[in-house]
């Protein structure tokens, strides 16, 4: 017999957010190396894709709480990994754009992300790891689809 713990845990739900959590905490502790958490990772990578951006648009984007974004954001500054500056076009926002120990950082952190993936996905096959790959991103795309 099943017990109520052992269903729950059996749900594709909690399977896959228990791998999630774990593969989080992996690349957590590898860009720690870098100074950064998972967010100020996502931030210097938005701004290197989309800079020179503003501010809000920026915290838009990936959903961040204007408050929350001045934080990150004075930490990448202190850090030296941005500049933030008047908009070119809008002189009452502020424009954020990489610097070149920003692009660093954000290239290492990259090589470091990937390693923690790969430690993540080492117990698969490569065929099953595409296989695996390739499930997450239909369940993904099928989320972020109007129904």
């Amino acid at each position: 017999m099943t017990s109520d713990l052992q269903r729950i845990q059996s749900l594709p739900t909690w399977l896959v957010g228990r791998v999630a959590a774990r593969g989080r905490g992996m690349v957590a502790d590898a860009i720690a190396a870098e100074g950064l958490k998972l967010m100020h990772h996502a931030v210097l990578a938005a701004t290197a894709e989309y800079g020179p951006v503003a501010q809000a648009d920026l915290g838009r984007r990936l959903s961040v709480d204007p408050k929350d974004m001045v934080g990150i954001l004075n930490h990448l500054q202190k850090g030296g990994l941005v500049l933030r500056a008047p908009h070119p076009s809008d002189r009452r926002k502020n424009a954020v754009t990489v610097t070149p120990e920003g692009a660093a950082v954000l290239s290492r952190c990259g090589a470091l992300a990937e390693a923690a993936n790969v430690e993540l996905l080492a117990p698969l096959t490569p065929d099953e790891q595409k296989h695996l790959m390739a499930l997450l991103t239909r369940l993904h795309e099928a989320a972020e689809s109007p129904a």
